[in-house]
C-alpha cells in the first residue's frame, strides 16, 4: 500500500504567488525579483572588494566573505525557481528536486547559523583580548571554522533529507509554499513524522540554540568591555553596531524558532511563509547592508573597485 501510493507521486504542486490575485501576484514578483538582484549584486560586491584588497585579508573580512557567498546561494535556492514557475506557468517540481531543493535550504540555514556565531566569537576575541587576536585568530583556525561548519552542516541537512525521502505520500501533491518547506511536506505526508519531527525538535534545536547561546554569551562580554570604554563617542560607536548585528540574528533566529521548533500542527502555512521569508529572502538581502555598507575600510574597498575616490566619505 505504501509503495503503491508512494510510486503514484512524481511530482509537487508549488503555488507560490498563485493563492493571490493576479495584479498582486505582479506585484510580488517584481518585488522578489528586485529584491533577489539586490541579495546577488550587492553581496558579489562585497566579496570582490574583499578579495581584491589587501587590508580587507583578516580573519572578520574572511568570515564576512563567506557568509556573502553562502547568502548568494541561500537565495538562489528558492527565489528562482519560484520567480521561474510564475513566469512558466507551470508550478511543478519533481520529488528529487524538491528534495534537493530542502537539503540545500536545510545546509544554507545550518551555515548562516554556524557563521554569525563565529562572526561574533571573531568579534568577541578582538574587543575583549585584542592582544592576543593575532596569536588566536589564526589562518588555519578561520579555515578549520568554516569547513567545520560546512561539513556539519551537510550532515544535518542530509539527515532531515533522508528522514523525509522514507516517508510516502498520498494523491494531495499541492505544496502551498513558494519552496519545498519542511514542515509543508510533513503536512502532505500519509505517514508516520514522529520521528521527524523529534529530530527537528532536537537535533536541529542543537545545531541551531548551540551557536544562538555562542552569539548572545560573545556579545555579553562585549557589552561588559565596551562599558568599560571611557570616551562616550567609543561606546555608542561599539554598541550601535552591535545592535544591528543583534537585530539580524534576532530575525534570523527568530524566524526559526517559530517556524521549525513548533509541532507542525501548531502554526498556519501562512505563518511559515511570511517567517521563511524573512529568513530566506529579507536577511540575506540586509546583509550587505548592515554587516558592510556602515565599514569605513569596507567602503573604501568598493570605491576602489568602482574608481570612486570619495565613496568612503
Amino acid at each position: 500500500m505504501r509503495g503503491t501510493n508512494q510510486s503514484s507521486i512524481y511530482e509537487f504542486l508549488l503555488l507560490g504567488l498563485s493563492r493571490q490575485p493576479q495584479q498582486q501576484q505582479q506585484l510580488l514578483f517584481v518585488l522578489f525579483l528586485n529584491m533577489y538582484l539586490v541579495t546577488v549584486l550587492g553581496n558579489l560586491l562585497i566579496i570582490l572588494a574583499i578579495s581584491t584588497d589587501s587590508r580587507l585579508h583578516t580573519p572578520m573580512y574572511f568570515f564576512l566573505s563567506n557568509l556573502s557567498f553562502v547568502d548568494i546561494c541561500f537565495s538562489s535556492t528558492t527565489i528562482p525557481k519560484m520567480l521561474a514557475n510564475y513566469i512558466l506557468g507551470s508550478h511543478s517540481i519533481s520529488i528529487s528536486g524538491c528534495l534537493t531543493q530542502m537539503y540545500f535550504v536545510f545546509m544554507f540555514t545550518d551555515m548562516d547559523n554556524f557563521l554569525l556565531a563565529v562572526m561574533a566569537y571573531d568579534r568577541f576575541i578582538a574587543i575583549c583580548h585584542p592582544l592576543h587576536y593575532r596569536a588566536k585568530m589564526t589562518c588555519q583556525l578561520c579555515v578549520l571554522l568554516v569547513i567545520g561548519s560546512s561539513a556539519i552542516a551537510h550532515l544535518n541537512s542530509l539527515l532531515h533529507t533522508l528522514l523525509m525521502a522514507r516517508l510516502s505520500f498520498c494523491a494531495d501533491n499541492v505544496i502551498p509554499h513558494f519552496f519545498c518547506d519542511v514542515n509543508a511536506l510533513l503536512k502532505l505526508s500519509f505517514s508516520d513524522t514522529q520521528l521527524n519531527e523529534l529530530m527537528i525538535l532536537t537535533e536541529s534545536a542543537l545545531i541551531t540554540v548551540t551557536p544562538f547561546v555562542c552569539i548572545l554569551a560573545s556579545y555579553v562580554h562585549i557589552t561588559c568591555a565596551v562599558l568599560r570604554v571611557p570616551s562616550t563617542r567609543g561606546r555608542w560607536k561599539a554598541f550601535s553596531t552591535c545592535g544591528s548585528h543583534l537585530a539580524v540574528v534576532s530575525l534570523f533566529y527568530g524566524t526559526i524558532i517559530a517556524v521549525y521548533f513548533n509541532p507542525s500542527s501548531s502554526h498556519s502555512i501562512e505563518e511559515d511563509i511570511t517567517a521563511t521569508v524573512m529568513y530566506t529572502v529579507v536577511t540575506p538581502m540586509l546583509n550587505p547592508f548592515i554587516y558592510s555598507l556602515m565599514n569605513r575600510d569596507l567602503k573604501g574597498a568598493l570605491g576602489k573597485v568602482f574608481g570612486w575616490k570619495t565613496f568612503s566619505v
